[in-house]
């Protein structure tokens, strides 16, 4: 029985580019050294022809063809984990449908599992090329400063794509949190990983569903995932508050009862008052995000719901 390499792919709103990935991928598969492969599409939500090019490409080959088709709109996170439930393969790929994952890099990465040992082999973008300015300075302000603040490493450049054993899909599939940063999972489980470094590609149609909101609030779910550092930041803000105020009222009663008079100025009060009012809202702002997570989770609402699968 031939062994099989699965690929799960998320799609929202692809209907441009669903048939030229899978029509590239159909042309390496000869060079993948006599795998057969599968295909997890998993249709996110989508408000386009997504889903019907999905049934038609299932209708067209039944036997390595499959999808999931979400009921609403669910997120990325949630389309990566429903694929990895899914599939059945020995080897596990990640791809984006876009083409920015080139498919030919299948073949050194199922060489660094067979060949080298390796249980992960991922990918890493040497360049950032063709990505507007602005985004590639918060990309690699937001690795350096997570880096710095996690115990979990986390590599510049590093994409989603990578191709993995069946323990190590299993040993992710062990973690059923609802907030899921999936760069951190891939990470934190551990085992043995090698990156093949290759240079930005840009999108082979259709236009991207990120926006720079968008990746800043996953950016800042990555790091409250992943790290406790602002909390600690939030305490030292408070304790520091604290002792400024201690401070300044002991200097304020020492000269009231040496020199007398009253402290004028009560605009300047007002803004000691505002200053010490907006640490506050920074701090429980903090606070927040940590227990709007936990809110989430003990609430144990699915991360996905699934209208259609074949």
């Amino acid at each position: 029985m031939k062994k099989i390499i699965s690929l799960v792919v998320p799609c929202f709103n692809e209907q441009e580019t669903i048939p030229l990935f899978y029509e590239t991928v159909e042309q390496i598969k000869p060079q993948l050294r006599g795998y057969e492969v599968e295909y997890y599409f998993i249709n996110d939500g989508s408000s386009d022809n997504t889903l019907n090019i999905l049934r038609k490409l299932h209708e067209n080959n039944k036997k390595d063809v499959h999808y999931v088709s979400f009921s609403r709109n669910f997120g990325k996170e949630a389309a990566l984990y429903a694929g990895l439930k899914s599939v059945t393969g020995d080897y596990v790929a990640v791809m984006d449908v876009d083409l920015q994952d080139p498919p030919e890099q299948l073949c050194p990465m199922l060489a660094g599992i067979e060949d080298e040992g390796y249980d992960i082999v991922g990918t890493r973008r040497t360049d950032r090329k063709g990505e507007p300015v602005i985004r590639s300075f918060f990309s690699k302000l937001f690795y350096k400063m997570i880096n710095k603040i996690s115990h979990t490493q986390f590599i510049d450049g590093v994409r989603d794509f990578r191709l993995m054993t069946r323990q190590v899909v299993n040993s992710i599939l062990e973690m059923s949190e609802y907030n899921r940063f999936s760069k951190g999972l891939f990470s934190w489980v551990g085992f043995k990983t090698k990156y093949l470094e290759y240079t930005n590609q840009d999108r082979i149609a259709g236009k991207t569903s990120w926006t720079f909101w968008g990746l800043f609030k996953y950016s800042v779910e990555g790091i409250i995932n992943f790290s406790e550092a602002p909390l600690y930041i939030a305490s030292y803000v408070g304790t520091g508050s604290f002792i400024i105020s201690v401070i300044s009222l002991i200097f304020i009663v020492c000269r009231k009862l040496l020199f007398g008079g009253s402290v004028n100025g009560w605009a300047s009060l007002v803004s000691v008052i505002l200053l010490i009012g907006g640490i506050q809202l920074f701090c429980l702002g903090i606070l927040g995000r940590y227990v709007g997570n936990i809110y989430l989770e003990v609430k144990r609402r699915p991360i996905y719901i699934i209208q259609e699968k074949k």
